[in-house]
């Protein structure tokens, strides 16, 4: 990826949230959803965000499109910051950002049939007369897999798939260039989320499309990314190539989440890194590694200090102590992976 164009970037992304003072700790709390995170999503790639409940996946995204404020850092699309702008100016690159949410039946206006659904955003951001927007609105419907019967349609008359490919419709109404995908098929069948997740892809190429996918489920995240962040209590502990990751997760983690998938063959013998005690809080994470209290390889420096990313070979970065010299990175991967 390092010859492609950047869509987006954003660099120390910090969101907080104010809570009820806290008089154990003597001062007035904040909670820290999402704690300096800087990564770069490229033109046509799907950038997976995985990690526990409670990791701040979801305020990462509802960040980025600013429907969360910044409290501190850099969100630079195309080329231009729009962390700070207000309104109109906004509006100009929210027009080329859209979003998918988990629910898709919450997500649409129950009282509101397909039709205008899809028609609304076209309406509201575009200049297309009448005609040219029933036209636009039949042409996204039947792209999702639907009939044009389903404009006619209110929400409730669909299944989970079905309202889930509504919603992209929507999505997909003003021709965005970078498209959030906040547990989109978290809430569906297992049937149906292959379905969606497919049609995602081939949208995905036909358009051009850059997705940010989040998901807690690692199966799904492997289906559709190209590459993987994993995020841990408000920051990025690990990012690389969906196959280096799944083929050699080098955080404790990330190993801990892929040991975690239940395995089909049960004659296939893997090692289970187990995870004991339960998410920190965000309104009082740890000192240093906010892994360390959990994590089977902690050292006295885990402690202390706060590992950055570190590149550790083409494709993979971590944020591990385990890998601060060569002799250690040998020693966790085998010198034939490393490129120091």
């Amino acid at each position: 990826m390092a010859n492609k164009e950047v869509l987006l970037k954003v660099s120390h992304l910090k969101t907080y949230f104010p809570v009820k003072a806290n008089f154990k700790l003597g001062k007035r709390a904040v909670l820290k959803a999402v704690d300096d995170i800087s990564l770069s999503l490229y033109k046509g790639e799907t950038l997976g965000i995985v990690g526990e409940s409670g990791s701040g996946k979801s305020t990462l995204g509802r960040t980025i499109l600013k429907l969360e404020e910044p409290t501190d850092g850099e969100i630079i699309f195309e080329g231009q910051h729009i962390e700070k702008l207000k309104s109109k100016a906004l509006q100009i690159y929210r027009n080329q950002m859209q979003m998918i949410f988990q629910d898709p039946f919450g997500s649409l206006n129950p009282r509101m049939k397909i039709e205008k659904i899809i028609e609304e955003p076209i309406k509201m951001h575009t200049t297309l007369t009448k005609s040219e927007r029933k036209e636009r609105v039949l042409e996204l419907i039947e792209k999702v897999g639907l009939s044009e019967e389903a404009l006619k349609k209110l929400p409730h008359e669909f299944s989970g798939g079905q309202r889930q490919r509504i919603g992209i419709a929507r999505a997909l109404a003003i021709n965005p260039k970078f498209i959030i995908a906040d547990e989109p098929v978290s809430a569906l069948d297992v049937s149906i989320q292959s379905q969606v997740l497919n049609l995602m892809m081939d949208l995905q190429d036909e358009f051009g499309l850059t997705y940010l996918f989040i998901s807690h489920d690692l199966s799904v995240i492997k289906h559709i990314s190209d590459r993987v962040a994993v995020m841990y209590l408000g920051r990025i502990v690990e990012i690389a190539s969906k196959d280096s990751l799944y083929a050699n997760p080098l955080h404790p983690y990330t190993k801990a989440l892929l040991s975690a998938i239940p395995v089909v063959n049960f004659d296939q013998k893997r090692e289970e890194i187990p995870i004991t005690g339960e998410l920190p809080s965000p309104v009082n994470p740890p000192v240093g590694c906010a892994f360390h209290q959990r994590c089977p390889f902690a050292m006295e420096k885990c402690k202390q200090e706060r590992p950055q990313l570190k590149e550790i070979n083409e494709q993979q970065q971590v944020a591990c102590f385990l890998y601060d010299d060569k002799e250690e990175i040998e020693k966790n991967l085998g010198s034939s992976m490393v490129q120091v």
